[in-house]
């Protein structure tokens, strides 16, 4: 489960492209803020369950959040802008069936890695789904794949790819777009559906939350956050997950350009860190220091957060400032 957001640019208060994305896992399961530096790899480079071949040139530095278990990532943004992120869907095709592959997270990082825009990452989500495929479970301890869908964006512009094995179909953001765990794209969605998927109950309260939330416009980072909060849906299956099996554990909202604001946790109860891309991101807590963070820390928290949000630099000591002063609030909340 996971819900994406994309204003592009005349949709937002600071006339700068925002992506937001709650990533939502079973609900132990750690995930990692990471600098992927540029590299040049000479060998083929091994995904979460195959070898892919390297890219010929070097790769681009992404700030990235990865589940601690997986190579790929479940959202992030790189030095060139492009801000991507996927969602589980299901399709009338059994992701059962299908040997391991690449994954959705894998794609997600691949098209970081190798992206300079966001056509351009459609076009390498494309290439190495065709020639790759997907498979593979997307968790640690079940046998559980699934299809990918794919929201991505660049300071002007922004993208869907929606996928069923190597099928895929992709659409053009125009303004604001909203993704969930569904096909969205008409003519895919009528072809690739499955019919017994509860979309209904379990996805479209969330999706038309989110579409509600970028109907506001102009759209802000505040009010993003806001809405990654809300507990709009069924049975815990919310924008901010509370679900038996499923969780927000990871969540992010990004200016493109601008901070990249990273939270651990829940969102509900935990706190969104401006970080820059390409500079420094200093050590942060663990995560489950913040899955022990509770509504009842929220005072304390959303403080922390206005300040944050207030005195961030575009400077490479700033992240190790953030993180202290995160860790000693943490400390004081006595997780």
């Amino acid at each position: 489960m996971c819900d994406c957001l994309l204003a592009l640019g005349p949709a937002t208060e600071s006339g700068r492209a925002t992506f937001a994305k709650n990533s939502d896992r079973p609900p132990s399961e750690a995930q990692v803020i990471e600098w992927l530096p540029p590299r040049r790899d000479a060998e083929p480079r091994r995904a979460t369950y195959i070898d892919v071949a390297p890219c010929d040139r070097d790769t681009i530095g992404a700030l990235v959040s990865r589940p601690r278990w997986m190579w790929g990532v479940e959202h992030g943004v790189n030095a060139a802008g492009v801000a991507v992120g996927n969602a589980t869907i299901y399709t009338t095709l059994d992701p059962r069936d299908a040997p391991p592959a690449l994954t959705g997270m894998d794609l997600v990082r691949l098209a970081l890695e190798r992206a300079a825009t966001a056509a351009d990452a459609v076009a390498v989500v494309i290439e190495l789904l065709e020639r790759y495929g997907q498979g593979g479970s997307g968790y640690e301890t079940a046998d559980h794949p699934y299809w990918s869908s794919f929201l991505i964006g660049d300071p002007t512009d922004g993208w869907v790819v929606e996928t069923s094995g190597r099928a895929w179909a992709s659409e053009q953001v125009g303004r604001t777009r909203a993704t969930s765990n569904r096909t969205t794209i008409f003519e895919f969605d009528a072809a690739n559906r499955h019919p017994r998927q509860p979309v209904q109950r379990l996805v479209d309260p969330r999706l038309h939350a989110s579409q509600r939330a970028l109907a506001g416009e102009p759209v802000g980072v505040h009010d993003l956050a806001v809405h990654l909060r809300t507990h709009a849906g069924i049975d815990g299956y919310s924008v901010c997950m509370h679900a038996a099996d499923q969780a927000t554990t990871a969540s992010m909202i990004a200016e493109l350009p601008g901070a990249v604001h990273v939270l651990l946790g829940s969102p509900c109860s935990s706190i969104y860190v401006p970080l820059f891309v390409g500079r420094d991101i200093g050590t942060p807590p663990v995560w489950e220091r913040f899955a022990a963070l509770r509504p009842a820390h929220r005072a304390a928290l959303d403080d922390l957060e206005r300040r944050l949000a207030a005195d961030a630099t575009d400077e490479d000591a700033w992240a190790t400032e953030a993180w202290r002063r995160v860790d000693e609030t943490l400390t004081a909340l006595g997780v």
